[in-house]
C-alpha cells in the first residue's frame, strides 16, 4: 500500500463517484476504479459498495476513510515541518550572552528573529565568554554573543556591535558634577576590573586606555559581571571604565560619563560552530540584517 492508494480512496469516498474523484485527481476513471479494487484485495475487506448508480461507503470503508484520513494530515503536517527544519523556521537554538550584550544588541536581535521565526524555541543563557566557547565546542549551546578576539579552531565568528568606552562613578565622587572626566584624574583611583582571563577583548582596552593615560590601573576588586561592577562603583568601592551602554543599566549611585581621549573600542561578536543548521544560519541572517556597525558613544 502506498500513500497514492490512500489518497484515491479518499477522493472517492467524499466524492462518492468516480468519475468526479478521478477528474478531482487529474486521472482517468478505469485505473482509479482499479486502483480501489487492488487495495480493497490488499485489505482484505471492501470499501463501497456499488451499483450502476450510487457508490456508498460500506462500514468498514468509513471508519477506514476516517483513519485514513488522520494519516494523510499527519503525513501532510510532517512535510510542513520538514520544511520549515530545513528552512530554520523550527527548532530549538541555545544561546549564550555576556551580561553586557543584554544592554545593547542581544534584545534588538531577539526581537526580529521572534517576529520572523517564531516557531524557534529560544534558551537564553548569560555566560563568559570563555564559558560560552567552551560550551560551543561541547555542543551545549549553539550561538553565543561574546567579547572578541575569538582563535578557537571550529568556531567562527563575526562583530555585530561595537562601541565606545566610559566611565561609571560613584554619584558622590568629587567629579561626578562633570560633563567629561579626562582618565589622569583618576590615576590614584581604586579600580573595579573584569578579570582578563575572562575576557581580554574587554580587559586589554581598558588597561591600555589607562597606560596611554600615563598610569596603570590600581584593581580594587575583580567581578565578572557589568552589573556588579556597576553596582560596586554604586557601593564607592572604585570606580570602572565600562562599554557606552551600560548606561542602558539604570542603577542608583552610579553616574557615567565620557573620556574625552577615548579611542578604544570595544565589540560584540557572534560565534558559531563551522557546521551550523539551519536554524543557526536564520539567526545570523537576521543578525547580519539588523545590527548596525555605527560607533555607539
Amino acid at each position: 500500500m502506498e500513500l497514492r492508494h490512500l489518497r484515491y480512496f479518499i477522493a472517492v469516498a467524499e466524492e462518492l463517484n468516480f468519475t468526479r474523484a478521478a477528474e478531482k485527481l487529474h486521472i482517468a476513471q478505469p485505473p482509479l476504479s482499479q486502483q480501489i479494487q487492488h487495495l480493497e484485495a490488499e485489505l482484505g475487506f471492501q470499501l463501497f459498495r456499488r451499483t450502476k448508480r450510487t457508490v456508498q461507503l460500506t462500514a468498514a470503508g468509513q471508519v477506514f476513510f476516517e483513519e485514513a484520513g488522520k494519516i494523510l494530515q499527519q503525513v501532510d503536517r510532517a512535510i510542513q515541518l520538514g520544511r520549515q527544519t530545513s528552512r530554520g523556521e523550527l527548532g530549538q537554538l541555545t544561546i549564550g550572552f555576556v551580561s553586557s550584550a543584554a544592554h545593547n544588541v542581544v534584545p534588538a536581535i531577539l526581537q526580529a528573529f521572534r517576529t520572523r521565526c517564531p516557531a524557534v524555541k529560544l534558551e537564553l543563557h548569560e555566560l563568559t565568554t570563555n564559558e560560552q566557547l567552551q560550551r560551543l565546542r561541547f555542543g551545549q549551546i549553539d550561538i553565543g554573543f561574546v567579547r572578541p578576539p575569538v582563535e578557537e579552531e571550529g568556531i567562527n565568528y563575526e562583530i555585530v556591535f561595537r562601541e565606545s568606552l566610559m566611565v561609571a562613578l560613584p554619584e558622590t565622587h568629587h567629579l561626578a558634577d562633570r560633563a567629561k572626566v579626562e582618565l589622569r584624574e583618576l590615576s590614584t583611583e581604586p579600580f573595579i576590573l573584569f578579570p582578563r582571563s575572562l575576557a581580554p577583548g574587554l580587559y586589554d582596552p581598558i588597561v591600555s586606555l589607562c597606560q596611554q593615560a600615563g598610569f596603570s590601573p590600581r584593581a580594587a576588586q575583580e567581578a565578572i559581571q557589568m552589573q556588579t561592577i556597576v553596582s560596586l562603583v554604586a557601593a564607592e568601592m572604585g570606580v570602572a571604565i565600562v562599554p557606552a551602554s551600560m548606561q542602558n543599566f539604570q542603577r542608583s549611585g552610579v553616574v557615567y560619563k565620557a573620556l574625552p581621549e577615548s579611542t578604544s573600542i570595544v565589540a560584540i561578536a557572534l560565534i558559531w560552530r563551522s557546521d551550523p543548521t539551519a536554524a543557526v544560519q536564520r539567526f545570523l541572517e537576521v543578525a547580519r540584517q539588523i545590527s548596525g556597525l555605527e560607533i555607539k558613544d
